[in-house]
């Protein structure tokens, strides 16, 4: 992932989609607040744990979760939905130990909806893909805050935290499964995330807009495939402090696949970015990052598959000298389908809603403060349809992330721990309506502290969310 808040963790992928939606979305995430008076600099700092993936309801990150049976109107499906719930957060703000954490009761409340041409499921058997697949969704979540624990100042700002944050998207796809192939793709997303402030006006919220395309080759009846593509994705912070961090993010990627035998295929990615800030006067600056990774993505049988990928990326930030991140990056997962796949094709361990993954990546992402963030982090995923009603996600990670000297700041470099255990439960009483639980556990381990013009900032926090809710899913 290219741009984050502050100490973001991505999540690597050979997929377009998944790298689209790590952008917007991800399992680690933390941030600095810069302001710049007229006089001096003073800061604010927090660390924020999230982007959508990590925070946000598990159906709202992976639509096999979020659909119900839907309904049929001529060519297309339609899939209406909404969800509420009801839970404990023990530190909505990201506020160390010592610094007046806020617990809350939260109401969540979450409509859905979404449109497509038809899946698989509905066209007729031995019918051949239409040249053109269109799929668009939009969701909203109202946030409603309940303090119970914390400042008698603390609990009444967070009762003022209200707000509604959300998606619209939509993937058009042309001619799939042809020789020549296409997609276009955009989005416009408003991320709500609390500063440690704890009142809206110095919040994080931001707007992102993003889109791209790709153009894809596959000759030899798809033994071979190559792929050119742009990505783009604008960050708009809604608070005055903050708009010295307004940026563009211009990505160019290129990947390949050879499959040489049925069930398995060497893959290749490679991506090149564009980052630059609208501030040019402000310590942060823009760069040029570069990824470029080799390896293996395979079902070694129906039941186990293995994707191992390894390369070079490097951080280019602009004017130099900076610091940089220079080293080696990959991603390596092996993963077991609990529900073994009959396909042959060596992506298809990925469409299993039933499996056991543990894998490990290393990469970097820009930060908001000072240059990178390097991030290697471990992980476990198991996921588990019993049934056809009962739905099990458990995931959890591990990750050291180490960030570079920052000169401007005083601080040396340091290294911090993120854990993010987390289990979503979902019992489907008929197949449109459920009702669930979600336990997530998240915290940033570390001794450092940064100040700036007399203000002093700990970067170690840890959140608990417990929610139980209902979902209707058509």
């Amino acid at each position: 992932m290219l741009v984050v808040i502050a100490r973001r963790a991505p999540v690597q992928s050979t997929s377009l989609t998944s790298v689209r939606a790590g952008m917007s979305r991800s399992p680690f995430f933390a941030t600095f607040k810069l302001a710049l008076a007229t006089s001096a600099a003073s800061l604010a700092l927090l660390a924020l744990p999230a982007t959508a993936e990590a925070q946000t309801q598990p159906w709202l990150a992976d639509r096999r979760y979020t659909e119900g049976p839907g309904f049929q109107v001529g060519d297309f499906e339609l899939h209406p939905g909404i969800a509420a719930e009801f839970g404990y957060d023990s530190n909505y703000f990201y506020r160390g130990d010592d610094e007046d954490p806020i617990g809350a009761m939260r109401l969540r409340v979450t409509p859905s909806f979404s449109v497509s041409t038809l899946g698989p499921q509905r066209r007729e058997p031995g019918t051949a893909q239409p040249w053109v697949a269109f799929r668009a969704g939009i969701h909203a979540t109202y946030d409603e805050f309940f303090p119970v624990s914390g400042s008698q100042a603390g609990k009444d700002a967070m009762a003022e935290n209200r707000n509604v944050g959300g998606r619209v998207d939509f993937n058009v796809d042309f001619a799939p499964g042809r020789v020549v192939f296409g997609s276009v793709h955009g989005g416009f997303t408003r991320n709500i995330e609390a500063s440690n402030a704890g009142v809206q006006a110095e919040s994080f919220n931001r707007l992102i807009p993003d889109g791209g395309a790709e153009i894809g080759f596959a000759p030899g009846g798809g033994t071979f495939d190559w792929r050119f593509g742009y990505n783009f994705i604008g960050t708009f912070f809604e608070a005055d402090a903050f708009t010295n961090l307004n940026n563009f993010n211009h990505e160019f990627t290129t990947r390949g696949r050879w499959r040489f035998l049925p069930r398995s295929a060497l893959t290749f990615d490679g991506r090149f970015g564009i980052i630059t800030y609208g501030d040019e006067g402000s310590n942060k600056t823009g760069s040029h990052p570069m990824r470029a990774r080799i390896g293996y993505n395979g079902l070694i049988t129906n039941s186990f598959a293995l994707m191992v990928m390894g390369g070079w990326g490097a951080s280019f930030y602009t004017p130099t000298p900076q610091e940089d991140f220079d080293s080696f990056i990959g991603h390596a997962e092996v993963k077991w389908l609990i529900t073994p796949s009959p396909s042959t094709d060596p992506q298809a361990a990925s469409l299993s809603l039933s499996s056991l993954a543990a894998g490990f990546y290393r990469d970097f992402a820009d930060s908001y403060i000072g240059t990178f963030e390097e991030i290697n982090r471990g992980y476990l995923k198991f996921s588990y349809m019993f049934a056809g009603r009962f739905l099990l996600v458990v995931d959890a990670g591990v990750a050291a992330v180490i960030h570079p000297p920052i000169e401007y700041l005083g601080s040396d470099g340091y290294t911090s721990i993120r854990i993010d255990p987390s289990v979503f439960g979902e019992y489907r009483i008929v197949d449109f309506f459920g009702v669930n639980a979600t336990v997530r556990y998240d915290t940033n381990i570390t001794d450092e502290t940064v100040s700036s013009s007399g203000a002093s900032e700990d970067l170690q926090w840890q959140r608990i969310q417990a929610f139980i809710g209902a979902r209707l899913m058509w």
